[in-house]
């Protein structure tokens, strides 16, 4: 829809350097803006929700019950069942911290990083990635809450009330620094998807056929009308929202990496490691956007949009990342 298509078609076609064999198209030859929006909007608005569909919600949603039987399980028993001790203070809690703050760094990089680039070739798979970000941030946030064991007390404790409790959080400590930061960083990516969203969202509202739809949509669409002040004020807004993640993208796993690094127990306090888990989180991030991308890119016929240069494209970042961390 409308960011699907930021130039008309015929742009997109970027010139192939002289000598060099002629790259793959961001988007098939043969669409148009009408097209495009056409194929985006029947899946949300007219596309019957099918068999397979289902069945992945059945998976997901009986992997879901796994996970609160667990969180039940651990809750009445102690994070001992994670295999922490006194010298290892964080066990699998922290694996799973990191590997979802991780994936969902390559969100607001593709969306943030490369639109100031000026890279086309993002705006098939931007949507994944954004959203992907939001679920990783969401289930990372989970995993220090229920490492304090008690987390229907956590807030009361871990709160700061000078006035009360007389006691301040250590500001010194990685974990304060992680609060911080992916509480930042899960802010300006819900805002970042939200406006990015919005004239999406009013062209639902147009197309929908619907009552409930009209207003949902309507409402989620916050007045849009397509006019050129608006689209000023959209453009405006996402790159400051851009501006503003691009340095999240690096800062966040930086402050991640701390939880390491800033300790003093042999093997994990080095310097390598900022760098190590910020080109490990583009790396695996990338990785689970193609995870997510080429199965639904199949199923609901987007081979137009999502072309073999995207797919190219992301698996030349994870090449480079991966050398990184293998480096590392």
């Amino acid at each position: 829809m409308s960011e699907t298509l930021e130039h008309p078609p015929e742009q997109l076609a970027e010139d192939d350097a002289p000598g060099l064999p002629p790259r793959p198209p961001v988007i098939e030859p043969g669409h148009t803006f009408e097209s495009v929006t056409d194929k985006i909007s029947s899946i949300v608005l007219t596309r019957r929700t099918t068999l397979g569909w289902l069945a992945g919600f059945a998976i997901s949603f009986l992997l879901l019950m796994a996970l609160t039987v667990t969180i039940v399980h651990l809750l009445l028993t102690g994070i001992g069942i994670w295999g922490n001790n006194i010298p290892v203070a964080w066990a699998f809690d922290i694996i799973n911290f990191v590997w979802w703050i991780g994936i969902g760094h390559a969100g607001t990089l593709i969306s943030a990083i490369l639109l100031l680039f000026r890279q086309q070739w993002r705006t098939s798979i931007n949507r994944f990635a954004e959203a992907m970000t939001l679920f990783a941030v969401a289930c990372a946030a989970m995993f220090p809450l229920l490492h304090t064991g008690r987390p229907w007390l956590a807030a009361y404790w871990l709160f700061p009330y000078p006035n009360t409790m007389g006691l301040w959080p250590q500001f010194r400590s990685p974990l304060i620094w992680d609060v911080f930061a992916v509480s930042t960083y899960g802010t300006v990516s819900l805002l970042f998807w939200f406006v990015g969203l919005i004239p999406d969202l009013a062209t639902l509202r147009d197309r929908s056929e619907t009552r409930t739809g009209r207003v949902i949509y309507g409402a989620l669409a916050m007045g849009w009308r397509g006019s050129a002040i608006h689209w000023h004020r959209y453009e405006t807004a996402y790159l400051l929202l851009a501006g503003l993640s691009t340095p999240l993208v690096l800062s966040v796993h930086t402050v991640v990496s701390f939880d390491f690094a800033v300790a003093l127990l042999p093997g994990w306090h080095a310097t390598i490691f900022p760098p190590y888990f910020v080109a490990g989180a583009i790396y695996s991030g990338f990785a689970m956007v193609m995870t997510l991308a080429i199965p639904l890119r199949k199923f609901y016929g987007l081979e137009d949009f999502i072309t073999m240069r995207h797919i190219h494209n992301m698996t030349k970042v994870m090449l480079v990342t991966g050398m990184i961390v293998a480096y590392g």
